[in-house]
């Protein structure tokens, strides 16, 4: 069983929206997939329930927030996606990532996400090595023509940070999630520019 933490102690970032299209990116291969959440806002959970039954089927967990960190999913299950809170820290923190064979940093071209991302990946580094090497960083909402972007790309080349890829500013994920939709369940020649960016992390979580 795969399990693929996605986790930053800032909010508003992108968790949710990174966390949903890889639990549909999962369930669209024919995976039996469990979307946890741990957030009490229970984004993920809330998008899972206005996903319509015809989709590919993404189970979840009907356990409180923070029996989710701790919680064994079912025997048939084959991949486990797990939406953090911001608060995350302490024993819940060390769990996630002791569970986790993946874990998705989500990060935004603006300076107080760079700011709470930069320390939380140096928490990360100062972890055991083989934390460290289940670690990647997914620049969200992401305007390349934009000077914010270009920012985000010197500062992480001077923090020794790697962007895996981005995540393009579009209002297709806002409706996707409307819709308890994904990505994934649409055809790729309608978003080729989103399943091109999508590409790098996908090949990445199947490996």
């Amino acid at each position: 069983m795969k399990s693929v933490v996605v986790m930053n102690p800032k909010g508003g970032v992108g968790k949710s929206t990174l966390s949903t299209n890889i639990a549909g990116y999962f369930a669209t291969r024919h995976h039996k997939v469990l979307l946890g959440d741990t957030d009490i806002q229970q984004s993920s959970r809330k998008w899972l329930s206005n996903r319509p039954p015809t989709l590919p089927t993404i189970q979840t967990w009907d356990y409180p927030a923070d029996l989710v960190i701790t919680a064994k999913p079912p025997a048939n299950t084959t991949h486990v996606v797990i939406d953090t809170a911001a608060s995350v820290s302490g024993w819940r923190l060390d769990k996630l990532i002791e569970r986790a064979d993946k874990i998705v940093v989500p990060l935004q071209p603006n300076f107080f996400d760079i700011q709470a991302t930069y320390e939380f990946i140096q928490f990360l580094k100062n972890k055991e090595p083989k934390d460290q090497e289940k670690v990647q960083v997914i620049a969200m909402r992401v305007n390349p023509r934009t000077k914010a972007w270009h920012q985000l790309m010197d500062f992480a080349e001077k923090m020794n940070i790697f962007l895996l890829t981005y995540i393009r500013d579009t209002q297709n994920y806002s409706r996707f999630s409307s819709q308890g939709t994904t990505l994934f369940d649409v055809e790729a020649s309608a978003f080729p520019s989103d399943y091109e960016q999508w590409g790098p992390l996908c090949e990445w979580l199947d490996n």
